[in-house]
């Protein structure tokens, strides 16, 4: 394999405002509107000459939001602080910060579409 394995993700929403309010909330974002004709983009940031994939939140017409099966995790300097703002944003905690030993930390968190969704960093 050339390349990492995940070129890209999307998170599905109901509420385009009030998930971008979360996200960018939540981790101190700022979301970009990409353009599409068809479906609603709002895109993470993302610099091509830098690892780690890039994604959006989506509002498509007929695809519901929240229960999936797919998880995305963002990198974090330290996940707790990350989580410590998920509520104000209209998220739960689902799983408050733990230990995955030698790999780091993680946090998980329902965003306001019960989309899960975790945090991930080394402290």
């Amino acid at each position: 394999m050339q390349s990492n394995p995940v070129r890209w993700f999307e998170i599905y929403v109901q509420d385009m405002p009030r998930a971008k309010r979360f996200y960018e909330g939540m981790l101190g974002v700022k979301l970009e509107r990409l353009g599409s004709p068809e479906i609603e983009m709002l895109a993470f940031g993302m610099d091509p000459g830098k690892s780690g994939t890039g994604g959006a939140l989506v509002k498509a017409p007929g695809v519901p939001s929240g229960h999936n099966s797919t998880l995305v995790y963002f990198a974090c300097d330290d996940c707790a602080v990350e989580e410590s703002r998920a509520e104000t944003y209209g998220g739960k905690v689902q799983r408050p910060k733990m230990s995955i030993g030698e790999y780091g930390f993680i946090t998980l968190v329902l965003d306001p579409d019960d989309n899960l969704v975790g945090l991930h960093s080394m402290k």
